[in-house]
């Protein structure tokens, strides 16, 4: 006889992005993973307009419910999707993307061989056209191919496509709440969990489609909030007896701006290869402006 699947429990924090969120339950809606062994948790994390009438056309389809919190970030919202949970496992994904068909059955799949890792799926950019978005996109695929080496002994997983047993990532603390932003929650989480002597996966067949539209200003927010956010990482892995970060060496840098010209459309590669340059120069920018006024009490 054939065991019954795990439930699961997907959980997506959302806010202020109704259509997108209404295009991620659409794709929801198709997965192949048995209807009655998933649930669905949409976090509103204080979104100017009630998602009700967003939500609820799913409710005949899939298990769905939404819970409503004032803003306060998405590590918190995850975490309150998580607690609210009833599923063996936490799926995690963001409001504008899009798992594929296979997604949960993938996911089943690394479970069901690691029943006690974390596992992370791999995503796509959804906006060719966008290069802003591409450039985003290449450089986490360059951080996964650069710190997932093997299925086994993976460093570091996005928010966007994460799944864990739901116990042990209650037990390891889950998100930090100290974090406000979407900016390196994810990483601080992957660390804490190998630092507790648990094992993350890497699984490129969970896959998941990112549709985050960016302009040459909310592309440099967006990597200047996460400079922000490693230096909160760095001082809170140091407090917890971590220790400091390695800095990586200079090949891990000439590599990432050449990596373009290995993944990228030839007629891409350059001005991506740019755009990798502005993010670094951002990222480091956050970190050294938050390193700054942790100094002088701001």
């Amino acid at each position: 006889m054939h065991s019954t699947p795990p439930l699961y429990s997907i959980v997506i924090p959302t806010y202020n992005r109704p259509k997108q969120l209404a295009s991620c339950l659409k794709a929801i809606d198709g997965l192949t993973y048995p209807r009655d062994r998933f649930e669905v948790i949409v976090i509103d994390d204080g979104s100017h307009s009630p998602l009700d009438a967003i939500v609820n056309p799913f409710s005949d389809r899939l298990a769905v419910r939404l819970i409503t919190q004032p803003n306060s970030g998405p590590a918190i919202a995850r975490n309150r999707g998580a607690a609210e949970a009833q599923g063996d496992f936490l799926a995690f994904t963001d409001d504008d993307c899009s798992p594929s068909p296979g997604w949960l059955d993938a996911l089943a799949d690394a479970f069901r061989e690691a029943p006690d890792c974390g596992i992370g799926g791999k995503t796509i950019n959804n906006l060719n056209d966008n290069l802003y978005s591409a450039a985003s996109q290449l450089l986490l695929d360059y951080l996964y191919e650069y710190y997932n080496q093997g299925s086994y002994g993976a460093k570091f997983f996005a928010s966007n496509n994460l799944a864990f047993p739901r116990k042990a990532f209650l037990n390891s603390g889950g998100f930090d709440s100290r974090y406000r932003r979407a900016a390196a929650e994810d990483r601080e989480l992957c660390d804490r969990w190998i630092s507790q002597g648990r094992r993350l996966r890497y699984t490129p067949d969970a896959l998941v489609s990112h549709a985050h539209p960016l302009g040459l200003g909310t592309f440099c927010r967006q990597h200047f909030t996460y400079g922000r956010g490693a230096f909160f990482f760095h001082r809170m892995r140091d407090k917890r007896g971590g220790g400091p970060v390695g800095v990586e060496p200079l090949s891990f840098y000439l590599n990432m701006f050449t990596y373009p010209f290995k993944y990228a459309f030839v007629r891409h590669a350059m001005p991506i290869s740019f755009l990798l340059m502005i993010t670094q120069a951002a990222n480091a920018s956050g970190y050294f402006l938050e390193k700054v006024r942790n100094r002088t009490g701001q």
